[in-house]
């Protein structure tokens, strides 16, 4: 039997999610800790629930940026890895939403409409709603869903970026991060991106653009800071990580 056939028992999809979660649990209790800015969680705080937008890849710490206090809920798309990473976030205290921010002739058959459903019902309920910003396999190109979602629930886009000074990059379209331990882990928040409801076509595009401008800009950011080139960051100034998950 191979890996792949392998992978699709349901008990061996829970021991690699379980076994996922912990990792990265690991690697959060062994990093040094910032966030930038410093006082992101009260700047935000009127503006939630909000819409949080990664780019994909640069996503597995992404349940360290949320506190005890809050709801949030992620988009996953339903294949074989999806599993494994909805069994690992749930773990994380992040409830999954199974679906696909895909556009087009496979929209309908890879669960886009429901899951965008589901979102504009986690938002009204209260929840914030987080997901990967790129076009499928077109990394760090920012794809029209999110800013769809924005302007049919009212709610803000605001870009974030984890990234530890210890990392991996592997060779997948993505250009995916396999975070290590014993470093520097840090999470940038950029400035919000609102829609308007009777936005147009013209306005949706702009507001696109704006998202990927941003996420690029915030995730260059990340980086400075646990590589040490943003002199202006304090990691002196910055909320216990007793606030955070455990």
């Amino acid at each position: 039997m191979s890996l792949r056939h392998l992978a699709d028992y349901p008990w061996v999809q829970r021991s690699v999610g379980v076994a996922a979660a912990e990792y990265l649990r690991f690697v959060w209790h062994t990093n040094r800790f910032g966030i930038d800015p410093p006082d992101i969680y009260e700047r935000v705080r009127p503006d939630l629930p909000a819409i949080v937008a990664m780019w994909h890849g640069q996503h597995f710490m992404m349940p360290f940026f949320k506190r005890k206090e809050h709801r949030v809920k992620v988009l996953i798309s339903r294949h074989r890895d999806g599993e494994i990473n909805a069994i690992a976030a749930k773990r994380l205290g992040v409830e999954p939403i199974r679906g696909s921010g895909t556009s087009g002739r496979d929209f309908l058959k890879k669960g886009g409409v429901a899951g965008f459903k589901q979102m504009m019902e986690a938002l009204a309920r209260g929840y914030n709603v987080a997901l990967t910003a790129d076009v499928p396999k077109i990394a760090r190109v920012a794809g029209r869903g999110i800013v769809q979602l924005a302007r049919a629930s009212g709610r803000p886009i605001y870009p974030v970026a984890v990234a530890t000074s210890r990392y991996i990059e592997l060779k997948s379209w993505d250009r995916s991060a396999f975070n290590l331990p014993f470093g520097r882990f840090a999470i940038a928040v950029g400035d919000p991106v609102r829609v308007a409801a009777d936005a147009d076509d013209r306005a949706v595009e702009e507001a696109r653009q704006t998202v990927e401008a941003r996420l690029n800009a915030t995730t260059k950011r990340v980086y400075d800071i646990v590589e040490g080139r943003a002199k202006d960051f304090d990691w002196g100034r910055n909320p216990s990580r007793t606030t955070q998950i455990a």
